[in-house]
């Protein structure tokens, strides 16, 4: 009999640890599938002790699978190494290997990848679906660009608008880049690096049909970088035709993605416009008694605030034309149709969405009243 409440202690215990190690978080990042497409939440752009950040591989896993993060790529610099002296490691593929190793029960992708750190006009680049970073560390820029891309690779330019590199603010297309561009050996371009949203990177991406990433380059913990100044990490939203490796690179070089930072949304308009309108789920559509004013719930089933602007020939009763539907919550609004009608289009500018620099997406939903 004495042995019951030991029992029952190892099982409170076991459970406390289960859902302990289930990293969930009641502030998980989501946002819906498009018509077509698995939308993936993507973060390739990440360093540990294994380069020149602060935590261990095991911590970014976690921190991913806390943020319900479908994909992660630890992106060590791999000329750069400065806690070498404590932690020895001459295979530049460790931080990969101990976080594949950290996620294989779990519901998490892990990218093999690693950058490319050179002064200007080079500057640093993400090389993710690699098979080997050892055989990029190579003298000549050109040759470790060039080694990614027979390994597979696809390959980001990294904060081009970084000021250490670039004191006025904006990135430089310089002939490098644009010669790794020709080659087929540069494929994307950050817009969004840690708090930064640069419209000139936005530009280039658009101009050299490159692909559109947002990333957190964390060095330090998440928490302290992002959370606990009441951000969500920057991240990529990758929309594949599966939740796999295969699909989500298939996915990156064709280019359908969106960068996101809490309520900015960045992309081409082919991939940004649906992602809007899956965003919105429509509710409660209904008349106001014996009126012609229409009743409209917008519930908001994304982790980014949406900012709004009425472009619809109908007014609002009752409410300002430019509005806000919190992230994961609701915002009714009453539109003054002048009759009732059976059915409408509702018709809105993102303010908070960029398909070019400081061009909004606008956003249509067919709503049938029905039985009015």
């Amino acid at each position: 009999m004495k042995l019951q409440p030991l029992l029952v202690v190892l099982l409170f215990s076991f459970v406390l640890n289960a859902q302990e190690h289930s990293h969930k978080s009641l502030g998980a990042i989501v946002y819906p599938n498009v018509p077509g497409y698995k939308t993936l939440k993507t973060d390739l752009h990440q360093h540990t002790v294994f380069s020149d950040g602060n935590v261990w591989p095991t911590i970014r896993v976690m921190e991913a699978l806390r943020d319900n993060l479908d994909v992660i790529s630890l992106t060590e610099h791999i000329e750069y190494q400065p806690h070498s002296e404590d932690i020895p490691h001459p295979d530049r593929n460790r931080s990969f290997e101990l976080a594949l190793q950290e996620a294989k029960n779990h519901d998490l992708l892990i990218v093999h990848g690693s950058e490319i750190t050179r002064n200007a006009p080079v500057g640093h680049s993400n090389a993710i679906f690699i098979s080997d970073a050892n055989k990029l560390l190579q003298e000549d820029a050109e040759d470790a660009f060039a080694t990614a891309k027979k390994q597979g690779a696809f390959v980001f330019w990294n904060h081009p608008a970084w000021y250490p590199q670039n004191p006025d603010g904006n990135p430089n297309l310089s002939d490098f880049q644009k010669n790794r561009i020709k080659n087929g050996e540069l494929h994307g371009i950050e817009v969004i690096n840690t708090t930064d949203y640069a419209e000139e990177s936005l530009a280039l991406a658009l101009e050299n049909n490159l692909t559109i990433m947002g990333t957190s380059d964390v060095h330090d913990l998440i928490d302290w970088d992002y959370i606990e100044k009441g951000h969500n990490r920057p991240i990529t939203l990758v929309f594949a035709k599966e939740r796999s490796e295969t699909a989500l690179k298939e996915a990156l070089f064709a280019g359908r993605t969106v960068a996101v930072f809490n309520s900015l949304l960045v992309g081409k308009e082919e991939n940004l416009i649906p992602l809007l309108k899956a965003s919105i789920v429509l509710e409660d559509v209904e008349y106001i008694n014996k009126t012609s004013i229409l009743k409209v719930t917008m519930k908001n089933v994304s982790s980014s605030d949406l900012l709004f602007e009425n472009q619809m020939e109908h007014t609002f009763y009752s409410s300002s034309p430019v509005f806000t539907v919190p992230a994961k919550g609701t915002k009714t609004i009453q539109i003054k149709t002048l009759k009732r009608l059976s059915s409408i289009e509702l018709k809105m500018k993102a303010l908070g969405a960029y398909v070019a620099p400081k061009k909004h997406p606008v956003v249509k939903w067919q709503i049938d009243v029905g039985n009015n």
